[in-house]
This record gives C-alpha cells, structure tokens and sequence, in this order.
C-alpha cells in the first residue's frame, strides 16, 4: 500500500516527541507540567449556563459558518476591539477552533499554481506546526523565514527576493506570536499588507493570543484598513476566554474569500454544535472575565521578571503566555530540568525547521505561564536554578 510523499519529511508532532524524549525518564521531584498552552483560569459561568439552557438543540444539526447571535456578537467585538466594521452575514465564520481554519483556508484560498510556478506559503521560523502542513496540503512550497533575536522575533518577509515574493499566495503570521511572544506593531502589519498587494498574496493574520498582554493591546490586521481580501484574520476563545476544551474561534475577511472558504467548509467542515455556539456568543459578549484573568497573567510576567531578573534574554514576553528562554541546547535542558527537578518544559526546536544556519529553535526552551501562581513561580525558579546558576 502506498501513501502521499507530500508529508513524508514532516517531523513528529512536539508533544509525541517530548513523550520520546522524556517518558522512560524518572523526575527529580514533584512534577511541574510548564508544556503545554493550555488556559487554566475560570471562564464565565454564564457559559456554562448558556449551553445547559440550550442542551435540548444537541438534537439539531447546527448552521456551519454560525448562528447569526454568535456572528453578531463576534462582529460586535471586532468593532470594540480593532474598530473594523465587519458583516457578519458575509465577512465571518465560525470555527472549531482556529487550527481546522487555518490549515482548511490554505485548501481553498491558495492556487495550485502561480504566474505558472509552484506556490509557496511564507511561514515564520519558528511556527505554530499547522501553518507547514497546509502549505503542503494545499501544494504549495513552505518557506521557513527566521523569527529570532535578530529581526525582533518577526519574519523579515520584505527582505525576501522579488522572484520569490512573486510566488507566495499566502504568507502567516501569528502576533502576539507562538513561541516567542512578540507583538506586530501597526507598522509592521501596515508594511506586510502592502508588500501582500505589490506582489498579489494574503495575509493569513493568526491572533489567537491578542487579549494577553503586558502593557498594551496589540495591534491587528484588521486596524490597518486593508482591502479586506487581502487579509484573513483568525481569533480565538481558547486563549482569550480560558476556553480551550469549547473548540470555537472564527475567521474574518472579504466577501468573496468568505465565499470560497464557506463553500469549502460546506463539504469539510465539522460545524460547532448548537449549545456550544450559545456558549460562545456569551464569551465573546463578555471583557470582565478576559480582564481578570489578563491581570493573572501580568502577576505571572512579573514573577518571571523577578525570578530571572539579571539573566541575558530571559523573563516575560510582550504578550501571550510562554517564556522563550535561551539555554545551551533546548532538548538537553529539557532533559535536565526534568530529571533533577521534575519541572517540564518544551525542547524550542520542536517549533522550528532546519535552515541554513541550523535550528532557530534549539538554542531554547518553551514554558507556558498557565499553572497557578504559586505553581508557576515555584516551577520557574527550579529553572534558574536548575539552568542559570
């Protein structure tokens, strides 16, 4: 039986392979799980109501790009937040989470070829992991662009070639960005958009963490005023509501890119159900929970301020809710903070590729704010003192 080559030179995923890594491994304490990005704060009762209120429409088939209250209420958010009137009849949809729409986004808005040529789809190194595996789904050529210290932890993508521009169809672009937490300033999303339209590609603007932050709100794509075609904007309760388990996000862009997605998710799709979708328009209807559970994570940033406080490169980022540290090599640390502390952390290569200076990743570590705050200052000072003493 043969398979699809397309896929062939994928890596493991990050945590199958931090399960290789450190499974057969004995822990040198009680163990710290600082791995995965997965909210613990309190999310509004009203939601947990909304969706027992509405148990009995478990039984209906839901609409698959939303009710219109949860479009409303998501095109009245984006009004509040980024002051961009969207149409909620024609400009969102409704996700099963974010990953399902930007992975399925790539499928129906990335032509198979280019003035003739191959596609390809700009994906910051390092990057969350779907961003790889739909530019090959869609046959496109993924071009790993350096994210690190020295461009700011943002793609470069103007210094790219003119040829190669040419060709994108589709460049992503997280901000506040995964792993690194750094924020795109309007700037940057003003210069992005108009690289996108003098060589005729979208943005794809992931900003699934951009209701955590430090000081300020980041900007977005949606600030910039845009041909709305051009941009493709991607958010999320998972982050910004303590969500994660309710599976709902939503994309936002043009009419006509609305259409194909639309269409494409028709046949693909797997549509939130019912309870759920009453549950979401509630969340999104909602700030005081979000600033609440913002002001946890400003106590975390400055934990992690205080504790790595001195060392080069180390503390909180701009925004979302993990620490990009600097280590020696991130799978070696990771080996050694779990076997004599029992704290676990990310290998920082598991988020990046190979390229011509070698893995932008693995000179680090990945460690997720999301524990308690007493959790979380205790796991991060056995990593100072683990690593940095």
């Amino acid at each position: 039986m043969t398979y699809p080559e397309r896929f062939s030179d994928l890596p493991d995923y990050a945590f199958p392979r931090l399960r290789a890594l450190l499974d057969g491994l004995t822990p040198g304490g009680a163990p710290v799980q600082m791995t995965i990005g997965e909210p613990r704060h309190a999310f509004p009762q009203a939601v947990t109501d909304a969706i027992a209120a509405h148990a009995s429409e478990f039984g209906r088939y839901p609409p698959n790009e939303g009710t219109p209250e949860l479009l409303a209420a998501i095109a009245a958010w984006i009004a509040r937040r980024y002051g961009a009137a969207m149409d909620p009849a024609t400009q969102i949809m409704v996700l099963n989470g974010t990953r399902e729409g930007l992975f399925n986004a790539a499928i129906a808005l990335s032509p198979e070829a280019k003035r003739g040529r191959r596609p390809a789809v700009l994906v910051p190194n390092p990057f969350y992991q779907v961003y790889a595996v739909a530019a090959l789904a869609a046959g496109a050529e993924p071009v790993y662009v350096p994210a690190t210290a020295e461009t700011g932890y943002l793609p470069d993508y103007a210094a790219l070639s003119p040829d190669l521009l040419d060709r994108v169809t589709v460049a992503y672009l997280c901000s506040p960005s995964n792993p690194q937490g750094a924020v795109a300033s309007h700037a940057y999303w003003a210069e992005l958009l108009a690289l996108a339209e003098r060589h005729d590609f979208r943005v794809f603007a992931d900003e699934c963490y951009s209701e955590i932050w430090r000081t300020a709100p980041p900007s977005g794509a949606l600030e910039v005023g845009a041909d709305p075609e051009r941009v493709v904007v991607f958010h999320s309760l998972s982050k910004r509501s303590n969500l994660p388990g309710l599976r709902s996000g939503f994309v936002a862009t043009g009419p006509e890119n609305m259409t194909h997605l639309r269409r494409l998710r028709a046949y693909a799709g797997a549509p939130l159900p019912l309870p759920l979708q009453r549950g979401a328009e509630v969340a999104w209807s909602d700030e005081r929970h979000v600033e609440d559970s913002r002001a946890r994570y400003q106590a975390k940033y400055a934990i992690a301020d205080e504790v790595f406080a001195g060392i080069d490169g180390a503390g909180a980022p701009e925004a979302g809710f993990f620490l990009w540290l600097p280590v020696e090599d991130g799978e070696a640390a990771t080996v050694k903070l779990w076997t004599e502390t029992g704290v676990r952390v990310m290998p920082g290569e598991y988020f990046a590729r190979e390229a011509d200076t070698g893995n932008p990743g693995k000179p680090y570590i990945r460690v997720a704010l999301v524990t308690p705050e007493d959790e979380t200052e205790r796991g991060l000072i056995k990593i100072r003192d683990c690593l940095y003493q």
